[in-house]
């Protein structure tokens, strides 16, 4: 751009916006470049151009700018064995896993079964050593009886036989056997037997000696005196 001079002169003047440093030579810096030295860029290095790029390096020319093409596009073949070694390695840990998983249900099974077995055994085992005790106080509750019957049982033995009759008792010993039950071969043994009109069906009569059991167990049964009826069901005499 060319205009009058300031001074009067009729020269044409280069009037540049920038101002040249009079000892330097070179354009004044702004404000903002005051940190940098004289003839150097903002990447601090001299001439105003940065030094090419290494080749093969990225940014430089012919390359991408992160790394070699198709890197991130499929992986290597190191990458790919190392999947297939983890995905292996994952099922052989998973049928590992399953089969402790069975071997300690089956365990736990096993020793389910063991403890129901051996408080099954150990009931039974009690079961047989009370019934064999019990058994060999049955003469002595019989001798108990016969007194009661008679009239006998007073005073201190009294009192000593309704404490022995209460504790087997308490070992779940029973006594059965009544006048007028219906005979029935499991529990009940028929030392006697007679016809009578006054039964229907075969009948104790009579209670010789009373049948004791403990639960289910039979310990001794009841002996009784059995009474057929005197007609058959055709109206006959069984006489």
């Amino acid at each position: 751009m060319t205009a009058p001079d300031d001074t009067g002169g009729n020269g044409p003047v280069i009037r540049d916006h920038r101002r040249i440093d009079p000892v330097t030579g070179q354009p004044r810096r702004g404000k903002h470049a005051a940190s940098q030295p004289a003839g150097t860029t903002s990447a601090g290095r001299p001439g105003g151009a940065a030094a090419p790029a290494a080749p093969g390096a990225p940014g430089a020319p012919g390359q991408p700018k992160h790394g070699r093409a198709g890197d991130e596009a499929m992986p290597n073949e190191s990458d790919s064995a190392a999947v297939t070694a983890d995905r292996a390695a994952a099922d052989k840990f998973r049928t590992e896993l399953a089969e402790r998983t069975a071997d300690l249900q089956r365990l736990q099974a096993e020793y389910a079964n063991y403890r129901k077995r051996v408080d099954r055994d150990r009931a039974t085992v009690r079961e047989h050593a009370v019934a064999g005790a019990l058994t060999e106080l049955l003469p002595v509750l019989d001798a108990i009886g016969q007194a009661r019957e008679h009239g006998e049982l007073s005073g201190g033995f009294k009192s000593v036989a309704d404490s022995l009759q209460a504790a087997l008792t308490k070992l779940g010993l029973v006594s059965y056997g009544q006048r007028g039950d219906a005979f029935d071969p499991k529990i009940h043994e028929a030392l006697m037997h007679s016809y009578s009109p006054d039964v229907t069906e075969d009948t104790c009569v009579e209670v010789l000696q009373p049948g004791y059991r403990v639960g289910e167990r039979i310990l001794r049964p009841a002996r009784v005196a059995v009474a057929e009826p005197a007609t058959g069901p055709d109206g006959s005499s069984n006489d």
